[in-house]
C-alpha cells in the first residue's frame, strides 16, 4: 500500500492534474516537498513542488501563490529554472523544469575555494537571469546559494522566483518557518528593516553571495539572525582583498557598490553590475565610483536597533535571544510543551505564533510537542515563537538539508518534524565546530516519529557553563545553546528549591567536545 505524505498525496504513481505521474521524493524542506514526475502528455521528466500543508490551508498565501506562479511561468530565460504549470488539487503545486546538478549552497559547504574565473561565471549567470526577470517586472527577493542551481553541464540557473515573492508579500508568520539564519546572511538592509524590497535588494543579495564565493565567507556574520541583521544595517564591510589578497582590484569596488547600505548608492540594475563583472573578467579597469555614505553612523545605529526588532518578528522564533541570565529585563517565555494549542496561545498571547504540526510518539496528539525559542528564554513581546503540535505517533522524514547546519539548527529542524538527536559523533574537520557533516539514517529516510538521529559533527572544545542553582529549564536552554546534549537525573536536597539544578557533570569551566552530554541533577521532592 502506498504511503501518503502529510498532504494525502501518495508518493508513487499518483496522477495529479490529469497529467503528472508522481515518482519518488527528491527533496524536502520547511516549505514544500519536491517529487520527480512524468509529464504523460509530453513524455518528459519534470519536478513537482507540493506546498506544505499549513501553507496550503492559508487562503491568502494560496491566492498570492497562484498569481506569482503565473507570473513566474512567463519567464523564459536559460538562466532561470522554468515553471511549466501549477495546480491546486489535491494541494497547491507547481511543475518545474527538472535540473540535474547541485545547489551553490552545496558547493560552498564543501569548503573548497572556487577559482576566480568560475566565481565570475557564476556571478554572470545570476546577474543575467536577474536582469531579465527585473525587466519583466519580477523581483526575486530571496537570492541565496540554496536558490542557485549548478547543472551537471556547469550552467547556472536561478530558481523559486514566484515562491520567493509570494512568501515575501505574505509576511512574517510564514517566512518564519524557513531557515532564517541562512537567509539572514544574504538579506539587504532594507529587508532587515521591513522596508520595501525592489530590484536593488536582489543586487545586494547577489553581492553577498558573490563575496562568499570569492572569499569563502559571508560579508557579515553573527551568532543569531538579529546579530547578522545588525551587521547588514550598520557593519563596516571588510574589503575582499583583505581576505584574499590576490583578487583583482576591481572586485573591491564592485562589491563595495553592490553592498552599499543605501539602495540609491548601489548598482541601479543587474546589467550595470554585470558590465563591471565583465570588465574584471577581461582585465579592464572598473570605473564605477564608490558613493560616500549618505547616512551618518549615528543614523545607521538607530536603523540597526530597528532591524533587531524587525527581524525578531520576521524570524518568528528562529532567533536565539539571550537566556534568563540576561539582565535586560525582557520577559521569560513560559514552558508550554504538553499543553493544548489553545492553552499555549493564552500563555503566549503577547507573541507572534507560528503553528506547525508533526508526528511525535512522545507527546499526545494535539498537544505542544516543542517550542522555539526554548522555555525561560528572554524574548521581547511581539517577537515570534514557533510551536510544533503533535500529530501523535506516525512516520517522519529526516530533513534533507541537515548537512552543513550548526548543531543547534539541526536539532531545531529535527524537532520540527518530530525527531530527536539521539547521539553525536565529533570528528576532526576543517568545518566550523558543531557543523553537521553526516546524518544517520540518511536524509530523506522515513522513520518512526520520536526516534533519534545520529549526527556526525565537526569536533571542537566548548566550555561547560555553570548550572548549579538555576532553574532546570534555564539550564537545559544554556546547554542546548552551547552545543551540548542534556541528560537529566533526579536527586533531592532539602536546602535547595525544587526544580533547580543541584549537581552537574562535568563541572563548570571544564572544556568538553561539542555535542557531548552534560548530566544535570534536578532537585525533586521525594515521592
Amino acid at each position: 500500500m502506498k504511503k501518503p505524505n502529510s498532504l494525502g498525496l501518495p508518493v508513487i504513481n499518483k496522477l495529479i492534474g490529469d497529467r503528472y505521474k508522481i515518482g519518488e521524493m527528491i527533496g524536502t524542506g520547511g516549505m514544500a516537498d519536491v517529487y520527480i514526475a512524468d509529464d504523460v502528455r509530453l513524455s518528459r521528466k519534470v519536478a513537482v513542488k507540493v506546498l506544505r500543508s499549513d501553507l496550503a490551508r492559508d487562503p491568502a498565501f494560496v491566492g498570492r501563490f497562484r498569481k506569482e506562479a503565473f507570473a513566474a511561468a512567463k519567464l523564459n530565460h536559460p538562466g532561470i529554472v522554468a515553471v511549466y504549470d501549477s495546480g491546486e488539487e489535491p494541494a497547491p503545486y507547481i511543475v518545474m523544469e527538472l535540473i540535474t546538478g547541485h545547489t551553490l549552497r552545496e558547493l560552498i559547504h564543501k569548503g573548497e575555494r572556487v577559482p576566480l574565473k568560475r566565481a565570475i561565471e557564476i556571478g554572470e549567470g545570476i546577474l543575467a537571469a536577474l536582469e531579465y526577470s527585473h525587466q519583466s517586472g519580477i523581483v526575486h527577493r530571496d537570492i541565496k546559494p540554496a536558490n542557485i542551481m549548478i547543472t551537471d553541464h556547469g550552467d547556472v540557473k536561478v530558481m523559486d522566483f514566484g515562491i520567493a515573492r509570494a512568501l515575501a508579500d505574505l509576511g512574517a508568520t510564514l517566512t518564519s518557518t524557513w531557515n532564517v539564519v541562512g537567509t539572514a546572511q544574504y538579506l539587504s538592509p532594507e529587508q532587515a528593516l521591513g522596508e520595501v524590497a525592489d530590484l536593488r535588494s536582489d543586487i545586494y543579495s547577489t553581492g553577498c553571495l558573490l563575496y562568499e564565493v570569492l572569499t569563502g565567507q559571508p560579508p557579515f556574520t553573527g551568532e543569531t539572525p538579529v546579530a547578522i541583521a545588525y551587521q547588514h544595517v550598520s557593519g563596516v564591510l571588510t574589503a575582499p582583498s583583505k581576505i584574499v589578497p590576490d583578487l583583482p582590484a576591481g572586485i573591491d569596488t564592485l562589491l563595495a557598490v553592490a553592498l552599499a547600505k543605501n539602495p540609491d548608492e548601489r548598482y541601479q540594475s543587474a546589467g550595470l553590475m554585470l558590465d563591471d563583472l565583465y570588465k574584471i573578467k577581461t582585465g579592464s579597469a572598473v570605473t564605477t565610483k564608490i558613493a560616500k555614505p549618505s547616512i551618518s553612523r549615528r543614523k545607521l545605529l538607530i536603523r540597526a536597533v530597528s532591524a533587531m526588532a524587525g527581524l525578531a518578528v520576521l524570524s518568528a522564533g528562529f532567533l536565539l535571544i539571550r537566556p534568563s541570565t540576561d539582565p535586560s529585563g525582557l520577559p521569560q517565555l513560559p514552558n508550554v510543551v504538553g499543553l493544548s494549542q489553545q492553552e499555549a496561545e493564552v500563555l503566549l498571547k503577547d507573541y507572534v505564533l507560528t503553528i506547525t504540526r508533526a508526528p511525535d510518539a512522545r507527546i499526545p496528539k494535539d498537544r505542544v510537542a516543542s517550542q522555539f525559542p526554548l522555555a525561560t528564554t528572554r524574548a521581547q513581546k511581539g517577537s515570534g515563537v514557533v510551536l510544533t503540535i503533535s500529530n501523535g505517533p506516525g512516520d517522519s522524514i529526516v530533513p534533507i538539508d541537515l548537512v552543513g547546519m550548526s548543531l543547534i539548527d539541526a536539532r531545531t529542524a529535527l524537532s520540527s518534524v518530530g525527531l530527536l538527536v539521539s547521539a553525536t559523533e565529533a570528528v576532526p574537520s576543517d568545518e566550523q565546530q558543531g557543523t553537521v557533516l553526516k546524518v544517520t539514517p540518511e536524509p530523506g529516510s522515513t522513520i518512526t516519529a520520536g526516534t533519534g538521529v545520529v549526527l556526525q559533527i565537526a569536533s571542537g572544545q566548548v566550555t561547560v557553563p555553570s548550572l548549579i542553582g538555576i532553574d532546570a529549564l534555564q539550564a537545559k536552554t544554556l546547554l542546548v545553546q552551547a552545543g551540548f546534549l542534556v541528560k537529566e537525573v533526579e536527586g533531592y536536597d532539602a536546602n535547595q528549591p525544587i526544580g533547580f539544578v543541584i549537581r552537574q557533570a562535568p563541572d563548570a569551566g571544564v572544556t568538553q567536545t561539542i555535542g557531548k552530554s552534560v548530566t544535570i541533577t534536578i532537585n525533586t521532592a521525594p515521592r
